[in-house]
């Protein structure tokens, strides 16, 4: 999954060409989060508090995530 991750960030960096990355932390974890809880609330069935489990997060944070993600 990490040489996933880097060769994603690599292509990116290298397609931006001279221009400079800015905020590349925080969009990374938006682009990897929305779909890691859609999938884990796909194989959970929609049961939030599986979901937490399986993520390691609480079930608040897990609610709070969807919303924020509009899932």
């Amino acid at each position: 999954m990490a040489q996933c991750v880097a060769a994603t960030v690599r292509r990116y960096l290298d397609e931006l060409g001279d221009s400079e990355p800015t905020n590349l932390h925080q969009l990374l974890l938006e682009q990897v989060e929305k779909p890691l809880l859609a999938v884990v609330m796909e194989k959970a069935r929609g049961n939030r508090c599986r979901a937490a489990e399986v993520l390691g997060i609480n079930r608040n944070t897990l609610r709070k995530k969807l919303q924020q993600y509009g899932l």
